[in-house]
């Protein structure tokens, strides 16, 4: 039997739609570089779902910093309208 992978509306998938729940909730923190990487709760998360949500425009730092610093994430308006189209 195989499994399918669930995609919202928005085409995003779960992992996606998890990773900007937790973002919105205040509980990601980003690098700040060309290929980003997001904290949660203190764990690194799936590089590439990151790196989708950072440069699709769902998801930013709250404020530029060094190379590779983590910044606390913030969610994008687009970001919350992905959300409630879930």
């Amino acid at each position: 039997m195989s499994r399918q992978s669930y995609a919202a509306p928005s085409g995003l998938n779960r992992r996606h739609l998890a990773l900007l729940r937790a973002v919105a909730d205040g509980r990601a923190e980003v690098t700040c570089s060309c290929a980003p990487d997001l904290r949660v709760d203190g764990f690194w998360c799936d590089h590439t779902a990151a790196t989708d949500l950072v440069r699709s425009g769902l998801i930013r730092p709250v404020r530029s910093a060094p190379v590779g610093q983590l910044v606390p994430a913030e969610i994008t308006a687009p970001g919350r309208a992905a959300l409630a189209g879930d």
